[in-house]
């Protein structure tokens, strides 16, 4: 049979390692916005354009009024008083002073509204993101777990959505006002002077070069401060967890000296990264001055020689003219290298925000775990003939459904829990085959046990069954079906287990036990911790069964932990169980409870145990030593004894010294 190779090709980094923007990460991320909230973004988009073109209105407006008092003054030069220079200016002063209320009006209407809507935007994106990375998370192969730490994958809900934040609700909007205000600025400038416009290009040709030289070197080390805090992060949680391990070892100014380390580090990369991001504004601000100090300047030398001002309307004559545009066009230009400076603050969140929304569509982008079976697990009851009939009702009885694409028949299977496994090859990396050429067989009420040294392939066997991996080679059957076939979800749902690392969740000691089978009654419930000879501590419980546990059951014994995590299996009721060092955390008397109650678990049940203590596998039916990923040993406890070999040396002791 030619080998089919189970690895990925690719296997990617950390998830929450800060990197650069892949490219097209921005027009991918407003097109996910877009999609997304299409009507509530074309608002936005519509209120920031109207707020932008009306917020330097009073640009527009200036040139006009200037002229309006020069008219006046005119009129006072000819002869007339004051009081009849006004009555001859005053509708014209009127008529742009209500334009200008209105337009004003209409500017503070647009920013209230797109603000408010940006708001309920932004969360609402940043809802729909979460949601879809954790789908997403739900999604994938215990591999990616596996190969990814679990404070890489959390950084990605806090630091990186946070940087999308800033980038949706602030950068983003910031980046579009300003360049629809430049824009209009610009169009403002060229129709007042060109002669004047071509200072201000050159003066914000120099401020964009600033800006490339600084604020690249503030968002350089912006990234550099995100890897710096997410290493110090890992390391106080692991300091936190380990906190006993610390103690015990007298290892707290070692640990000192490591957080000072990592502290230190990140303290230079966030120093460096604001002192670069605080000068940027002085600088900008600066230039801005200057800016105008030169065009005050330069206009005023203009005007002095009389040079003809040159406009996209045309050539305009006299020094009076001259100063009126000169005094209009300083306000213009003051907004103009203003925006340019507002943009320019931007860099740093538009680069982080880039980043975590490239991090965020990494996870996205994975591989979801692939499942191409077609078999499923139906509840059934029989007819009056004997006959395998399908029903919706919970009967306690289920077979596998099982279509034939041939001739589009359907045979059901009575569900049973018979496994067997043929010549099977499977290793978690190329470069490292952990089982070679496993075969075995486990029949209905068959109770297997797996021991060996550490790293024998004992688990790997059972991860298997469950198809948390895929096989490299060889066969695995589950009541004469290739597991292949078995959809991933009915195949899970068929079997119980029961790990060494125990998990509980937030949440009280019944909704616990329930988490094996979510629709089981509060009786079934009580029933399965009774088996599992969990109901003496949990009564005793300040809230009994409705007691809150939290942080993983952090209020209760690593040995109830454990029970609670045999009663959740055993109220799950399924034809197969794995054990997985299931009583390594509980004393030897309440092992022999709970063997008790496993050996009545098992009762007409496929039962898979893991354990180095080989006290709790001698009534195992078959016992099965693996040693490098090959069984090298199987038999029941007194024939294994009776070999001499090496189930006899793990079991009495006597191991030859090599």
């Amino acid at each position: 049979m030619p080998r089919v190779s189970s690895f990925p090709k690719n296997v990617k980094g950390g998830a929450g390692a800060p990197q650069k923007a892949k490219k097209g990460t921005l027009k991918r991320l407003l097109g996910m916005l877009f999609a997304h909230n299409k009507k509530l973004l074309i608002a936005i988009v519509v209120c920031i354009v109207v707020s932008s073109v009306t917020g330097v209105a009073s640009s527009f407006f200036l040139k006009n009024l200037l002229g309006i008092i020069n008219e006046g003054l005119t009129y006072v030069t000819s002869g007339l008083t004051g009081s009849e220079a006004l009555d001859k200016v005053l509708p014209s002063l009127i008529t742009i002073f209500i334009a200008m209320g209105a337009v004003y009006l209409v500017n503070v209407i647009c920013s209230f509204v797109y603000t408010r809507l940006g708001a309920v935007l932004t969360q609402r994106f940043l809802h729909q993101t979460r949601t879809e990375i954790f789908n997403k998370m739900q999604s994938l192969p215990i591999r990616y777990f596996d190969s990814h730490k679990t404070g890489d994958l959390m950084s990605v809900y806090t630091n990186d959505t946070d940087s999308l934040r800033q980038l949706v609700s602030q950068s983003i909007p910031q980046l579009l006002s300003s360049s629809i205000s430049l824009i209009t600025l610009l169009v403002l400038m060229m129709s007042y002077s060109i002669w004047l416009s071509l200072v201000i290009f050159a003066g914000v040709f120099v401020m964009f070069k600033v800006t490339k030289t600084v604020g690249g070197k503030s968002a350089k080390y912006f990234i550099k401060r995100q890897q710096s805090l997410g290493r110090e992060e890992g390391f106080i949680e692991e300091m936190m967890q380990g906190g006993k391990v610390i103690k015990v070892f007298c290892h707290e100014e070692e640990s000192k000296k490591d957080f000072d380390e990592k502290n230190e580090e990140l303290c230079e990369m966030a120093t460096k990264a604001n002192t670069f991001a605080n000068i940027l504004m002085p600088i900008m601000g600066n230039l801005g001055n200057i800016l105008y100090i030169f065009v005050a300047f330069v206009g005023g030398v203009l005007a002095m020689l009389n040079v003809p001002n040159l406009s996209v309307s045309g050539l305009t004559y006299g020094t009076i003219e001259f100063i009126i545009v000169i005094m209009a066009f300083l306000p213009v230009s003051r907004q103009f290298t203003g925006n340019v400076s507002q943009s320019s603050q931007q860099i740093n969140s538009i680069v982080m925000g880039l980043a975590g929304a490239s991090r965020i569509f990494d996870i996205l982008d994975e591989t979801p775990e692939t499942d191409d079976g077609y078999v499923t697990l139906v509840n059934y009851k029989t007819n009056e003939n004997g006959d395998i009939v399908e029903t919706e009702e919970r009967t306690g009885l289920w077979a596998w459904k099982h279509p034939h694409k041939a001739d589009g028949s359907i045979t059901y299977t009575p569900l049973k829990g018979d496994i067997q496994m043929f010549n099977v090859d499977f290793g978690y990396v190329p470069e490292k085959i952990v089982l070679h050429d496993v075969s075995l067989y486990a029949h209905p009420g068959q109770h297997l046990a797996f021991v060996g040294a550490t790293g024998a392939g004992k688990t790997t066997i059972t991860n298997l069954i469950n198809r948390f991996y895929d096989i490299a080679d060889g066969k695995i059957r589950y009541d004469g079906i290739n597991i292949n076939k078995i959809k991933k979800a009915d195949l899970r749902r068929s079997l119980g287990i029961v790990l060494q690392d125990t998990n509980l969740f937030t949440g009280t000691v019944m909704e616990n036990i329930r988490y094996g089978r979510l629709d089981a009654t509060d009786e079934e419930c009580i029933a399965a911790a009774k088996l599992a000879y969990a109901d003496d501590f949990i009564t005793r419980l300040p809230q009994g069964y409705n007691t809150l546990l939290t942080a993983d059951g952090g209020n209760l014994s690593q040995g109830q932990r454990q029970l609670l995590s045999i009663a959740r299996a055993a109220v799950k009721d399924a034809p197969v169980m794995i054990l997985d060092e299931a009583t390594s955390s509980i004393d030897t008397r309440t092992e022999a409870l709970v063997q008790k109650g496993t050996d009545r678990l098992m009762e007409g049940r496929t039962v898979f145990v893991i354990a180095h203590r080989l006290s709790t596998v001698q009534n195992s039916d078959v016992i099965m030593v693996l040693d490098f990923g090959v069984i090298i040993e199987r038999g029941t406890h007194q024939a294994l004894i009776h070999e001499r070999g090496k189930y006899y040396q793990l079991y009495t002791g006597a191991f030859e010294l090599e």
